[in-house]
């Protein structure tokens, strides 16, 4: 029986923290004791919760900003999480939580630290010192790393590249999602009732959260000028954060109130899937996105920014569109085309589920303990 500890900065709605819920709730117990670490305070905590048999420790003192003294007092109580739980295996999430955790393990003497790279911490909207910062921070931290996980093989290169570990040290497994939640969706009647959406009218989604990293103003802005020329599509965009004032003003600005729907999060993507004709996403980067990749198992065609490993599941002209980050005219263009073209829209929606097999959710579990078995037998 192995011990795995997980640990992740904190549980907001997004990729990485529904994919670690999944793992720690699915690793096979007959082989695995689990406990999960994370900085409480986020939409996902309940669903960690009621994890029954997963140890949980709530680390107050953990959060994302750089806060030096908070940040010492989560690096002392997760080398205490380590000392009373005493793993075999720490694998650990996002920028903070990797720097703190992978310096916890190495304190305590854990034998095998993965660490997951879900899109790297140093991004092209941070400043030239606070990127260096970030950079500093994960080659520092890669020699107290036994093996890396990659979403995708941009992530996966860009590392080498940088130095950070040689190839044998990565592996590339995907970030996975219920492929089989996506094959037949749901009725999209009730939801369009309860947004208020016409029952005929065409409608082009966007999921994800309200910041900087999502450029949620870049589609907002794409909206207006697919609207000029398409005046029945509505715009729907699932979630929420810090930049919703920001939204609303724009959309408002724009003159979009009457074909703009802001409903905030909604849990079952596949009922949000069901309704849309054309899925966008306008991030300024990326891992590989998961909103992309359930666009796509649901028969979606999709607009995406060419950032990360968007474009190793998304085929420019063959299953969606690729355009350069914040290239609102050219988002616009093709959001257009895909709405007044109903031929090309369904020769690439019945493209968009195809070569998505990597993304098997249960997949994802059993290619993380054929890891863990292999990583543990080499430190024996």
């Amino acid at each position: 029986m192995l011990r795995v500890l997980h640990v992740i900065t904190r549980l907001e709605l997004g990729g990485a923290q529904k994919n670690t819920l999944h793992t720690v709730g699915h690793l096979d117990r007959s082989r695995y004791e689990v406990a999960l670490a994370w900085g409480s305070g986020d939409i996902l905590d309940g669903e960690a919760r009621v994890l029954g048999d997963v140890a949980l420790h709530e680390i107050q003192h953990l959060v994302r900003p750089l806060a030096p003294l908070k940040d010492l007092a989560a690096f002392r109580q997760l080398r205490k999480v380590i000392r009373d739980f005493r793993p075999d295996i720490v694998h650990t999430h996002s920028s903070k939580a990797g720097i703190l955790g992978r310096l916890a393990a190495r304190f305590e003497g854990v034998a095998v630290v993965v660490h997951s790279i879900h899109g790297w911490g140093f991004t092209p909207l941070q400043s030239a010192a606070k990127r260096a910062l970030f950079l500093a921070a994960e080659r520092r931290a890669a020699p107290w790393t036994t093996h890396f996980i990659a979403v995708s093989h941009a992530n996966r290169i860009r590392g080498e590249e940088l130095g950070i570990y040689p190839p044998e040290a990565v592996s590339v497994i995907r970030s996975g999602i219920d492929l089989g939640r996506f094959v037949t969706l749901p009725d999209p009647a009730p939801l369009r009732l309860r947004l208020g959406l016409p029952h005929d009218a065409m409608v082009v989604t966007q999921i994800g959260n309200f910041k900087p990293q999502k450029a949620p103003l870049d589609f907002v802005k794409a909206a207006a000028r697919v609207a000029e020329t398409c005046p029945e599509i509505h715009f729907v965009m699932v979630g929420d954060g810090v930049m919703r004032p920001a939204i609303e003003a724009l959309v408002k600005n724009l003159g979009l109130s009457d074909r703009f729907c802001l409903p905030g999060w909604i849990d079952d993507v596949a009922e949000v899937l069901s309704l849309t004709d054309v899925a966008v996403l306008s991030s300024r980067h990326e891992g590989l996105p998961r909103t992309v990749v359930e666009a796509l198992a649901a028969g979606v065609p999709v607009v995406a920014t060419d950032v990360d490993g968007t474009s190793e599941v998304l085929r420019d002209g063959v299953n969606g569109f690729l355009v350069r980050p914040g290239a609102v005219e050219d988002m616009a263009d093709r959001m257009s085309r895909l709405i007044q073209d109903k031929e090309l829209r369904e020769r690439l929606a019945r493209a968009a589920p195809e070569g998505l097999d990597d993304f098997d959710i249960d997949l994802m579990v059993r290619q993380q303990e054929e890891l863990y078995e292999c990583l543990s037998c080499r430190k024996n």
